[in-house]
């Protein structure tokens, strides 16, 4: 990160002003004031000419602190030297990202921290008290893991409401997990953590789509779904992208980009990919190659890939089956968003 401006200290609670805007021919801009601006004029910047000046200041508390909890802790500490207005604002921000890196540090036994998952949670639980929608994330998150799911709802949904994404996309999962699921209103939040971004609640919505679970059947809006969250990187989007362009469901048949998605999946470890894509390049004579993703499709539990492994092993030399081995020995799996 670029390293941040640092304003100097205002005890005093002194105003931050921004600049009259300029035309590009060094003339005043065309700026007309409305009432229901969300900026105060300062008192000793109000004049009959075109030259006032907008206060920050005055900017109300609630919006300081919502645009605050974007922030990373750095760039907090920078914005609550601005005024005392905002230092007042941005303070829970900064003490709920406090407990919130506390939180995963001990989640994940990071510096000094060893791994503790009950510490982690009361970090998370604290900073979520302080209005973290990360925090009430995270809690829900280790909630969910031990079974207590009754008690990840109330925090998803508090982080959902407030337009965390994260939250959106656990919360409309939480809906079709629970007992009895409720289609319907996961369906509603996955729509909304899907437009904000949320990969995993993409590839949920298209499958309830494809379905026709929580909302009407859908193949192209479906493929529309997983096709966004395969071009974020999730692997098993790109697999059934590839099916969905084999197919031709919900996109048009195109046998070239099946084949390209289905690869990608395969290249990021998805197992299924990895048989399909080798039987593919053993269709294609390409048996060295297609050895090699069987033998890791089997050696990831797809049993189906075996015989087929087997049989291209009987057709090639040793010095091919060993070179085939050692691609599979050195094989690392891409980074992927799953």
């Amino acid at each position: 990160m670029s390293k941040q401006t640092i304003w100097p200290a205002r005890s005093d609670g002194s105003r931050f002003t921004a600049f009259p805007l300029l035309k590009a021919n060094g003339g005043r801009s065309r700026h007309h004031h409305h009432k229901s601006s969300f900026w105060k004029h300062s008192p000793r910047t109000v004049s009959t000419s075109s030259s006032s000046r907008y206060d920050f200041s005055d900017l109300p508390q609630e919006l300081v602190a919502k645009i605050g909890a974007s922030l990373s802790y750095h760039s907090l500490k920078t914005a609550s030297l601005v005024c005392k207005s905002w230092c007042e604002a941005l303070r829970p921000a900064k003490e709920s990202m406090k407990f919130l890196t506390w939180g995963k540090q001990f989640k994940h036994g990071r510096g000094d921290f060893k791994p503790n998952v009950d510490n982690a949670l009361k970090m998370f639980l604290k900073a979520a008290e302080l209005g973290s929608t990360k925090a009430m994330v995270d809690a829900g998150l280790i909630f969910w893991e031990r079974g207590d799911k009754d008690k990840a709802f109330p925090l998803y949904r508090k982080a959902a409401e407030a337009g965390d994404r994260n939250a959106q996309g656990n919360l409309g999962m939480w809906y079709l997990q629970v007992e009895p699921p409720n289609p319907k209103e996961a369906v509603k939040w996955l729509y909304l953590g899907s437009f904000q971004g949320h990969v995993r609640a993409q590839y949920q919505l298209a499958i309830c789509l494809y379905q026709g679970r929580g909302a009407d059947r859908n193949m192209k809006e479906a493929a529309r779904w997983y096709l966004r969250a395969a071009e974020r990187g999730y692997a098993r989007a790109m697999y059934n992208v590839s099916l969905c362009y084999k197919y031709g469901e919900g996109l048009v048949q195109n046998h070239r980009r099946a084949r390209k998605w289905m690869k990608r999946a395969a290249d990021l470890g998805h197992s299924k990919a990895q048989y399909e894509h080798g039987l593919t390049l053993f269709s294609e004579g390409e048996k060295i190659t297609a050895l090699v993703y069987l033998e890791l499709a089997t050696r990831a539990g797809e049993r189906a890939a075996i015989h087929i492994k087997d049989v291209i092993r009987e057709q090639l030399s040793p010095t091919s089956r060993y070179n085939a081995m050692l691609v599979v020995e050195n094989w690392r799996a891409l980074p992927s968003s799953s």
